[in-house]
């Protein structure tokens, strides 16, 4: 619970970000150009937000999270899972009471890159974290504690974003602020967690993690067993006397390299996070009201929140490949309904508002995609990596993959409100041709790793029809 609530941080952000923007005094207060051009009497309702400045205020956060992943990944290493999210938690404290408190633009973005440190210490720490404490028969539904957590934030916020949006000039500060509070909840949390065994182990204190996988497992489970398990796998990684970093470019560690960048750049390719970021922004700029934009972001993140949930109760049963194959067609049939309703209703030139229950249409479609998202790339994104990856380059391979993650999130963070101006209703077909390809790639070349220990990871790639021919024999006798 205390490691998968870091999620929390980054889902709230994720939310508050995007309803903050939608907030008259907040908007006049930094960015008084969007006013205007909200105030013209004729209007490209696809391009009403369209600035780089504005969308630096959400995007800011990445380039930080980008940088502080790669750090994280060697003091995860070296000091623990535990200790990094500490520095995360503190780091997305300090970061939210200057975005809080912030007067103009500079302070502003060093308060986002300030929160961008925390969210890439803790993304990179809690899902490793998680992977490490689990039982192997129910990694994926520990795992998902995480994505749940994120997804709770998100409807957290957009519920303060709502409450807040009619409470004065200081109602943007207000929402802002409370981030602090599953800041701090963490922190004080993660003071009264052991760290994991296999970190312990690493670090040589091997009575240490005999006792935290006691704590874990429960005084009536044999933990040696287990220990030893973990033991020999350490020890395995030691005798191998590599960087990680250097380690993971080796040939017989190029399937999990691949899969590591891949799934988490397909996972900001689905379009969740800026429809998340933006959801309000993206409801208002079709012709809802801005407060009808802030309640369908609140109902778009509630069904999210659902579906993560529903994840939790199928990933270790039906498997990954299965909710991955589902929720791509459903994603991909979601995409191209909203781009045909917005050109029927709105058109190329955005020049007319859709209705009501166009707009009603649209929220129900994006309900549906964001339900898929939720039980498939959302939780999976951060399972997969961490658990195909073996000990030696565990740190090293989700580091890169968080990395490569925030490094697209930046890109569509930054850019999406001016794909929605010059592309249309065409940006969701652009994301929909992008699921279909992620789809079949998954059908392809990732292998099922349901019910398989970290330990045992490399026996996965023994049998795949692509990956086997760059599997040793040094890599499969381990």
């Amino acid at each position: 619970m205390v490691a998968a609530s870091s999620g929390m941080l980054f889902g709230y952000d994720i939310g508050v970000s995007g309803g903050v923007t939608t907030m008259v005094p907040f908007i006049k207060t930094f960015f008084p150009w969007v006013l205007k051009n909200m105030a013209e009497a004729k209007q490209d309702y696809y391009c009403v937000f369209d600035s780089h400045v504005v969308t630096a205020f959400t995007s800011s956060l990445y380039i930080a999270g980008l940088v502080a992943s790669l750090v994280a990944g060697r003091l995860t290493a070296r000091m623990g899972r535990k200790v990094t999210l500490l520095i995360g938690g503190c780091f997305f404290f300090v970061g939210t009471a200057v975005n809080a408190t912030a007067v103009n633009i500079p302070l502003l973005l060093l308060g986002r890159i300030l929160l961008g440190f925390g969210v890439g210490f803790t993304n990179q720490a809690a899902p490793v974290y998680l992977n490490e404490m689990a039982p192997p028969k129910w990694r994926g539904a520990f795992n998902t504690g995480f994505e749940l957590f994120l997804s709770l934030g998100v409807v957290t916020a957009t519920l303060m974003n709502f409450g807040m949006a009619h409470y004065g000039d200081s109602g943007w500060r207000i929402a802002i602020a409370i981030g602090a509070v599953p800041a701090t909840l963490m922190i004080v949390g993660t003071l009264f967690i052991p760290d994991t065994p296999s970190s312990l182990i690493g670090r040589g204190m091997v009575a240490k993690a005999r006792q935290s996988l006691t704590q874990v497992r429960g005084i009536d489970y044999d933990v040696e067993a287990e220990l030893n398990e973990i033991i020999n796998s350490n020890e395995a990684a030691k005798a191998v006397k590599r960087d990680p970093y250097k380690t993971i470019l080796q040939r017989e560690y190029r399937p999990h390299l691949v899969i590591s960048i891949v799934i988490p750049l397909c996972q900001q390719l689905t379009g969740i996070n800026v429809t998340a970021f933006y959801a309000p922004v993206l409801f208002q700029s079709i012709g809802m009201g801005s407060d009808s934009a802030l309640l369908s972001a609140v109902i778009l993140g509630a069904v999210n929140l659902v579906s993560i949930t529903l994840s939790g109760f199928l990933v270790d049963r039906c498997g990954r490949k299965a909710l991955f194959m589902e929720a791509g067609i459903q994603m991909i049939i979601c995409q191209v309904a909203i781009a045909t309703v917005l050109a029927l209703k709105v058109g190329a030139s955005g020049d007319e508002p859709v209705g009501k229950s166009t707009a009603v249409v649209v929220m129900v479609l994006m309900c549906l995609y964001a339900a898929a998202f939720g039980w498939s790339w959302g939780p999976l994104t951060w399972l997969i990596p961490s658990e195909i990856l073996p000990s030696e380059i565990r740190p090293a391979g989700q580091s890169i993959g968080i990395a490569i993650n925030f490094a697209i999130t930046f890109v569509l963070a930054q850019f999406f409100l001016s794909m929605l101006c010059h592309f249309k209703y065409g940006v969701f077909l652009f994301y929909a041709g992008l699921i279909l390809l992620m789809t079949i790639f998954v059908a392809l070349f990732l292998p099922e790793t349901k019910g398989v220990s970290l330990e045992d990871s490399d026996t996965l790639w023994q049998d795949h029809w692509y990956w086997q021919r760059f599997v040793n024999a040094v890599t499969l006798g381990r």
